[in-house]
């Protein structure tokens, strides 16, 4: 069940980065929309962690699985802009 709640979590959090940071090179579909939520999700624990805002094993806030997926997608936008531009 656990792993359905993170599944669940990271798509709403990839839709609702999606949705504030739109751009060309967003990635499309439902398994993409979730997988940007859950690498989200997990750039955010790991970086609440490193600065202390998190201890090991507490669970992660919807907001910051928001706002490591907008750092993912702007990442994302940053290669697949440099990419296509290239071409």
């Amino acid at each position: 069940m656990h792993i359905l709640y993170i599944i669940i979590i990271g798509f709403f959090a990839g839709l609702i980065a999606k949705f504030i940071m739109p751009g060309p090179n967003e990635p499309s579909g439902f398994i993409m929309t979730t997988i940007l939520g859950i690498v989200g999700a997990v750039v955010a624990n790991y970086l609440g962690t490193a600065i202390g805002w998190y201890h090991e094993g507490q669970p992660l806030g919807f907001i910051s699985a928001i706002v490591g997926s907008i750092i993912i997608l702007f990442v994302y936008n940053l290669i697949a802009g440099r990419s296509t531009s290239s071409i």
